[in-house]
């Protein structure tokens, strides 16, 4: 596929996504919702994680306001994907084979480096990230209440488990503009820093730490256990899967290695 609102690039065993239509602050379109799925789907089993950016200054400032503008021409909406767009974390769990939610289905950990502005679709994107890190003068809005729309793309699903019920419903029902200082202790960050450069750096350090010291089948194992347990709430069940996987785990030469790398005291090499 040519890419034309979306850039990547491998470093190791770590892949940086950036959302890239820098001269409309990287505004979300069907281009690059295609785009994404693609390269996110390209990416999935060549890599052990990926971090998605903005191209400076922004993160991404939501839908494109002449996509915008066709959407009320038209009265209706469009996301904009071809009939068979790519499907990244696809058959894990019935309930994630939806736009958003598969990234939380997709095999390795996706951190989002949020460098600048995210409103409405780009904070969506941020929000179903497994962890993110933040520019503290960044701007965040849901933006839709103040285009006349509910809530997009599962985010009154995803923030209130995120942040809780109470700040989820004041960004939700405002669609006020805060920015990521603001919320900093609010449950929504792994890290805040001074700025874009800064946050994507550290980014990149925490993704290059997983891909480097955790087993890569563990960590995909994991992050299916933690979204099977936020679904079900069932600890029984949890308590029996995790019995299982620890069974088949330890039949691995991941966990032969990672034994060996503690005995020996030293780093495994995964």
């Amino acid at each position: 596929m040519e890419l034309k609102a979306i850039r990547h690039e491998t470093d190791g065993h770590v892949a940086t996504v950036w959302l890239d239509r820098p001269h409309r602050h990287n505004a979300w379109t069907g281009r690059m919702h295609t785009e994404l799925r693609w390269v996110m789907a390209e990416l999935e089993n060549r890599v052990r994680a990926v971090v998605i950016t903005g191209t400076p200054p922004a993160f991404c400032v939501g839908g494109d306001s002449e996509a915008l503008a066709g959407h009320a021409d038209r009265g209706t909406y469009d996301a904009g994907l071809p009939p068979e767009p790519a499907r990244p974390g696809v058959n894990v769990r019935p309930e994630l084979d939806e736009d958003f939610a598969w990234m939380f289905a997709y095999r390795v950990p996706i951190i989002a480096a949020v460098n600048g502005a995210a409103a409405g679709v780009g904070l969506a994107l941020a929000l179903f990230s497994d962890l993110r890190f933040g520019a503290a003068p960044a701007k965040l809005t849901t933006a839709a209440p103040r285009l006349g729309l509910p809530a997009e793309y599962g985010m009154s699903w995803v923030l209130p488990r995120l942040c809780g019920v109470t700040r989820a419903a004041d960004l939700l029902l405002s669609g006020r503009t805060v920015t990521v200082a603001d919320t900093a202790d609010w449950g929504l960050w792994n890290g805040v820093f001074d700025d874009g450069e800064q946050t994507l750096a550290e980014a990149l350090r925490y993704a290059d730490l997983v891909a480097s010291s955790a087993g890569p089948a563990a960590v995909t194992t994991t992050k299916q256990q933690l979204y099977a347990d936020l679904l079900r709430h069932d600890v029984a069940a949890s308590v029996s899967d995790s019995k299982r996987l620890l069974v088949e785990a330890m039949g691995t030469a991941e966990y032969r290695e990672g034994v060996a790398a503690l005995r020996e005291r030293r780093a495994p090499h995964f």
